[in-house]
């Protein structure tokens, strides 16, 4: 049996890259430590400065758009602004506050129930990773040889290139990033009381990075084992970009990162504005019509056992891609439809830091800028109150948050389901078009409804019973209707 954790599945997820979301006053770092202007053009290795005491001090934002759970990049010492290069997983970045700063945004997240899910970097480390370095300054003759895949010497931490790679095993041949062998039993102690010791310090889940890249189910079990033995409503999310069944069977993770969501909703609702020019690997980018859309729609609602499917993290952009916004070429409908779609569908919705005030770039480092906090005025407010809005609509309602799923028609450029838990049933129309569109609804909206997009509604009245409901929608706008059971 399949078992996930129940708060994932009411969770509306936000995404942290700490070291562009927000900087605190109250951080006093060493004197003599220089960082690049916030807002600065993103580089690949300039640090702006955000720390999590600055997610700290921005926690009543983040409770007024409605998210209840925080999803960080990596926070542990690293030599990289995004630290997915980690030399020590024991400690928090200095930079940004160390482990007690970690400790206070815990604390301070976990009053306003919100949950916190830390980045997990187990495939590689970094050449500053204590074992590793041990193994440049002595050589051959180091015990921690075999935490590593070294092929001949002297190694080439730094000089390497296409035709001299690292002669090291590392991630994508990248020198910076040598890989663990998860095969020595000292690796996988010390990689496992580090999934475990940060559970225990209170952190609500992991997200692991890369996890294809370690080819040892074995291993991955082992992760769930102690960290549900540690929390047994820990969350466990992998970075899988593909259709993953193996992956979700009750034995590993408990949902993946779904781009395949990502991908196909962005194909669908920006059909007629995607940036043609824009590639990326696993991301399918081509417009996507009403036939294909249902078919991607209708395999990912049962392509894995229920538990998994609302237990995925369903995102619209993310660290390692171009801003949805950009995406879509600038079209803010598009982007509120397929926002509208997110909040509506089997599993938990996961925004990325700025996207909801209109932020808009290429791919990295562009996606990964500093959030305008002094720059208001160039926030798109009417886009931030639509996410607003659309969170509290899921929130606001079960039935769009666990009930089950039913697709009830579509056509070139709309597309509807509904969602059903015990008497109460929930209508989501989506008209990507540039026509109105009409569609007749099941007999129980006949029977009494009520509008709850764009605008809550009181009109309840229903034609005959067992008559259909004929509905209007304009272009580009959507329709969520609620029948039977109440307001919850």
């Amino acid at each position: 049996m399949i078992e996930t954790p129940d708060w994932v599945k009411h969770a509306v997820f936000y995404q942290v890259f700490p070291d562009r979301f927000a900087r605190s006053p109250r951080l006093q770092h060493p004197r003599g430590i220089r960082f690049e202007p916030w807002g600065s053009p993103p580089t690949p290795h300039g640090f702006q400065g955000g720390d999590l005491l600055g997610v700290v001090d921005r926690l009543d934002y983040l409770e007024q758009l409605g998210v209840n759970a925080l999803y960080l990049n990596p926070v542990f010492a690293s030599a990289s602004n995004h630290r997915y290069h980690t030399y020590d997983y024991y400690q928090v970045d200095p930079l940004l506050g160390g482990n007690e700063a970690l400790r206070e945004l815990l604390e301070e997240a976990h009053r306003r129930q919100m949950r916190v899910v830390l980045d997990g970097v187990f495939n590689h480390a970094s050449r500053g990773f204590w074992a590793f370095h041990h193994i440049l300054e002595t050589g051959g003759k180091s015990p921690y040889l075999d935490w590593f895949r070294i092929r001949d010497w002297p190694l080439r931490p730094y000089h390497s290139n296409a035709r001299r790679p690292a002669n090291y095993d590392a991630w994508w041949n990248l020198p910076a990033l040598p890989k663990f062998n998860v095969r020595n039993p000292g690796v996988r102690d010390y990689l496992l009381g580090v999934a475990r010791h940060w559970i225990e310090f209170g952190i609500d889940g992991w997200r692991l990075d890369v996890p294809q890249e370690i080819r040892d189910a074995r291993f991955w079990r082992s992760v769930r084992r102690v960290v549900k033995e540690a929390d047994p409503e820990a969350y466990l999310c992998g970075e899988i970009w593909e259709e993953a069944p193996r992956w979700l069977a009750g034995d590993r993770f408990d949902g993946l990162m779904n781009y395949v969501f990502c991908w196909a909703a962005l194909s669908f609702f920006g059909a007629d504005s995607l940036r043609s020019g824009y590639r990326k690997r696993h991301l399918r980018l081509k417009p996507l019509r009403g036939a294909g859309f249902s078919r991607v729609v209708r395999r990912m609602a049962s392509l894995y056992d229920w538990e998994a499917t609302l237990a995925q993290l369903n995102l619209l952009g993310s660290h390692d891609m171009a801003r949805p916004l950009w995406i879509l070429g600038g079209d803010r409908s598009a982007l509120r439809l397929a926002v509208l779609f997110q909040m509506t569908m089997p599993g938990a919705p996961c925004i990325y830091y700025g996207d909801e005030i209109g932020l808009s770039a290429g791919d990295d480092p562009h996606c990964r800028q500093a959030f305008p906090w002094h720059e208001p005025s160039s926030w798109d407010s009417g886009l931030l109150g639509f996410y607003r809005r659309a969170v509290a609509l899921r929130r606001s309602h079960e039935v769009l948050r666990v009930g089950s799923f039913e697709e009830l028609g579509r056509g070139r450029s709309w597309y509807a389901f509904r969602r059903r838990l015990g008497a109460r049933e929930a209508a989501v129309v989506l008209n990507a078009g540039r026509g109105r569109i009409r569609l007749e609804l099941p007999a129980t909206f006949s029977r009494g409804f009520r509008t709850l997009w764009p605008a809550p509604e009181e009109n309840g009245a229903g034609g005959p019973a067992g008559r259909s409901l004929g509905l209007e929608v304009p272009p580009r706008q959507a329709r969520v209707l609620l029948a039977g059971g109440g307001r919850t």
